[in-house]
């Protein structure tokens, strides 16, 4: 008794055994994390833990970014891609479990031998069979691990692909309000630039100017009228791609809401801690499972090289003929052991092999995380710079604006010229431009610094 028992505990014993070996090689990643995620920066807080529909206020915006993730077909196979993951973990899982399968048979035979006389044998029968595979050394543990490491790794591709078409729809929609705004810009300097040259015609045909301030004008006018139909090209490219990304053909009208360019933006924004931004980036989650799921998968090459024990166990009725056919029990115990003994290296290169792609998968991960905190300082950076840039544009705005009023005043009073109130003109209209490409400029940014800090991936089903 004392003996089975101490036979008892070695079989309990040799599967951890067997865990705690078959990945002593796996080498865990050497991340030497910064103190801070920004030099400068460490708060605790992060911009990217607000939800995206209240990082991006406008409702208008906030439905485009609906419609993307309800109906964009790469978001949808993401998902079934899931599904599919899930499906062949619970496939892992199971494999763990017993299985039993039930038969029913049938057959009628006949021997005719030489020298002997015609034999009939028939037999019915109704069958349980029952197999077990027990995991002695933790392969199909491993297995099952495994699993749910590439399940888990496809969730966290779906919340990264979540990510990155939130940022693509509102950085789409930010480059459209811009374009919108630029439109407006040259269609309202094209109506005082119409307005110059019929002053300059009737000058020029009154004898109080020369032909050269009317050409000139004209140049002006025929300039900035150019520059429409590029626009209305750039503004149709945009929202032909906001349609792509909504999951809907061109030509469907792109709303656009109330946004105000020119709205101030803050300062500065938290960007967390160094182990906060290894939580939300979903690309690094990502990353950090399909590590496990390498090292899980050199836990069954390791395993695979060790005995299986298999129990099978089938029981019911047999008999040759149907008469007392339920007094007819059958049962049929059976224990398989299988072990390898040449294989000539294979299961030790397979091993090798997975130790190799363990390595591949640990330098991914920390490849990964050395990008992810270049991403946020980069995206840091251009904020702030951009920040700086929009207000020294608006500026040189403000001056401009200024400008082309004193050039009007002076040229009516006589003391300068018409070409110097055209030139005016074209710096005002050149800084108008400037300062909607840089406020543009201010909330593209906006929207990487979030993306780089992992935000936006949330469901809003909690909105409602």
């Amino acid at each position: 008794m004392k003996h089975l028992k101490t036979v008892i505990i070695a079989l309990a014993l040799v599967p951890l055994l067997g865990a705690c070996s078959a990945v002593r090689k796996c080498a865990p990643p050497e991340l030497n994390l910064p103190a801070a995620v920004v030099p400068g920066a460490g708060d605790s807080l992060t911009v990217a833990d607000m939800e995206w529909w209240k990082f991006y206020g406008d409702s208008t915006l906030c439905g485009i970014i609906d419609r993307t993730l309800e109906h964009n077909r790469n978001i949808k196979a993401a998902a079934s891609h899931i599904e599919q993951l899930r499906e062949l973990y619970r496939i892992s899982k199971a494999a763990l479990l017993p299985s039993v399968n039930i038969g029913a048979t049938a057959d009628h035979e006949t021997n005719d031998y030489a020298g002997e006389s015609s034999k009939k044998d028939s037999e019915f029968g109704l069958k349980a069979n029952l197999s077990w595979e027990i995991d002695l050394w933790g392969n199909l543990r491993w297995a099952k691990r495994k699993g749910e490491a590439e399940w888990l790794v496809s969730v966290e591709d779906e919340r990264a692909m979540r990510m990155t078409l939130i940022a693509e729809a509102a950085s789409a929609y930010f480059r459209l309000i811009a374009l919108d705004n630029e439109l407006s810009i040259v269609q309202r300097t094209l109506e005082t630039r119409r307005e110059g040259v019929a002053k300059a015609k009737l000058r020029f045909e009154g004898g109080l100017t020369s032909e050269l301030v009317y050409q000139q004008a004209q140049v002006e006018y025929a300039t900035a009228a150019a520059l429409i139909p590029d626009l209305r090209t750039r503004i149709r490219t945009t929202e032909n791609a906001l349609s792509l990304l909504m999951g809907t053909y061109p030509g469907e009208e792109i709303p656009r809401g109330g946004t105000n360019l020119a709205s101030p933006l803050p300062d500065s924004l938290p960007v967390g801690l160094p182990s906060q931004l290894l939580e939300r980036r979903p690309d690094i989650r990502a990353a950090e499972q399909q590590l496990r799921a390498a090292m899980s998968a050199v836990g069954v090459a390791y395993t695979d090289r060790f005995p299986r024990l298999t129990f099978n166990l089938q029981g019911g009725w047999e008999n040759d003929a149907l008469k007392g056919f339920f007094s007819s029990p059958f049962s049929y115990v059976a224990g398989q052991l299988v072990a390898p003994v040449f294989t000539f290296g294979r299961k030790k290169a397979r091993y090798r092999a997975a130790l190799a792609a363990y390595d591949e998968s640990r330098l991914k991960y920390e490849q990964k995380v050395l990008e992810a905190f270049s991403e946020v300082d980069d995206a840091v950076t251009a904020y702030r710079n951009v920040r700086e840039t929009a207000a020294l544009k608006k500026i040189s705005c403000n001056a401009a604006r200024e400008y082309v009023r004193l050039a009007e005043l002076q040229y009516r009073g006589g003391s300068i010229n018409y070409i110097e109130v055209l030139d005016a003109q074209r710096r005002y209209f050149d800084a108008q431009i400037g300062l909607s490409n840089a406020v543009r400029d201010e909330n593209l940014a906006l929207v990487q610094l979030y993306k780089a800090l992992g935000g936006g991936w949330q469901s809003s089903i909690d909105r409602y």
